[in-house]
């Protein structure tokens, strides 16, 4: 559903292409394989660092990224694993990170959810509270200032994430720039333990849409049909240059706010209600209704990403980490400059 600017013509690729909800199914799939793996091995004290899950989220963060093309810019959330896989990110170099290799993107220099290639427009998560709303859209602007055109940014954030003062001044600046930015937030209801009545005092978050004066669509983060659908229009008016787009989604986390955390304070009424449906339950459903997929297909691919995800461990487990004594990385940039920028990646 558009709240805003929903007179405005829209060009959207077409969801008649059964691919498209089939990529998407399989990504979420696979997202769930690599979350559960990780899930396991953190409970097994084979890593270290905090293990965030997207348990519940697969739907719209894979919905968030996989109408974006090369050149765009995708900044993820702590729960945006399968919006990471959408984008190209890899299962290999998701395990990599996990476990310091130095093979994986941070070249073992940082670890878990703060990866990227930013050279290909996929960014190092800096912060869930909001910092990464400025920070794509300061990258958008750039972009501008080049002269490059066609280029939409996309980030996400949590309902929590959106009182801070940084998604504020985030999302003005982008408003007041007009810049190509898609902002989704995943309402999951608590901000870690913290209930959306204690949050916020507004009827609906996207009320907040209209006091930045920015097209908002709302959407059920439980559907994976709706997601797609909602951004794909909101990707695509972001594109044509109707300036930033917010879209909400209304789901329920269906893990703690990390592996450390039961949710012991989570509304039994909540999981049964339907805000707390598995989209990955839902997504099957929708495939076999529309004809899309059988079950034998299903079952194949889930078998498929348990083996993707188990190679890809097996060669992770076995790389090394970075050898102090030959390092020459600055924390702060390489020494190196290409085409006048600093290179942010070693070759």
């Amino acid at each position: 559903m558009i709240t805003a600017a929903s007179d405005t013509a829209i060009a959207v690729e077409s969801m008649d292409n059964p691919d498209i909800a089939r990529r998407a199914f399989r990504t979420m799939q696979l997202s769930r394989a690599v979350e559960d793996k990780l899930a396991s091995l953190y409970r097994a004290g084979m890593i270290k660092g905090g293990v965030f899950l997207g348990k519940g989220q697969e739907a719209l963060s894979t919905a968030s990224s996989i109408f974006l093309r090369k050149g765009d810019i995708f900044g993820p959330c702590i729960r945006d694993q399968a919006g990471r896989l959408a984008f190209g990110d890899t299962v290999l170099d998701t395990l990599r990170t996990y476990f310091g290799s130095a093979q994986g993107p941070m070249r073992g220099r940082d670890g878990n959810i703060h990866r990227g290639r930013p050279r290909d427009g996929y960014y190092a998560m800096i912060s869930h509270l909001g910092s990464m709303v400025a920070m794509v859209g300061g990258a958008l602007y750039a972009r501008r200032q080049r002269g490059e055109t066609g280029v939409v940014g996309v980030t996400s954030i949590g309902d929590g994430g959106t009182s801070t003062g940084a998604f504020h001044e985030g999302v003005n600046f982008a408003a007041v720039e007009k810049l190509p930015l898609v902002v989704v937030v995943a309402n999951n209801q608590y901000a870690y333990s913290t209930p959306n009545n204690r949050q916020f005092a507004c009827a609906d978050l996207l009320d907040r849409a209209a006091g930045y004066g920015i097209a908002g669509h709302k959407t059920d983060g439980t559907d994976p049909r709706a997601c797609l659908e909602t951004l794909n229009r909101a990707v695509q008016a972001a594109r044509d240059g109707h300036g930033p787009q917010m879209v909400v989604a209304t789901l329920l986390r269906l893990v703690g706010h990390g592996e450390h955390d039961d949710a012991g304070y989570v509304d039994a009424g909540l999981r049964k209600a339907n805000v707390g449906r598995d989209c990955l339950d839902v997504g099957a459903r929708q495939l076999l209704e529309d004809g899309l997929a059988t079950t034998g297909e299903l079952a194949a691919w889930a078998s498929e990403a348990q083996a993707e995800v188990e190679a890809a461990l097996d060669i992770a487990q076995r790389e090394k980490g970075p050898d102090p004594e030959s390092e020459d990385w600055h924390a702060l940039s390489t020494e190196r400059l290409v085409d006048g920028y600093f290179d942010a990646e070693e070759e």
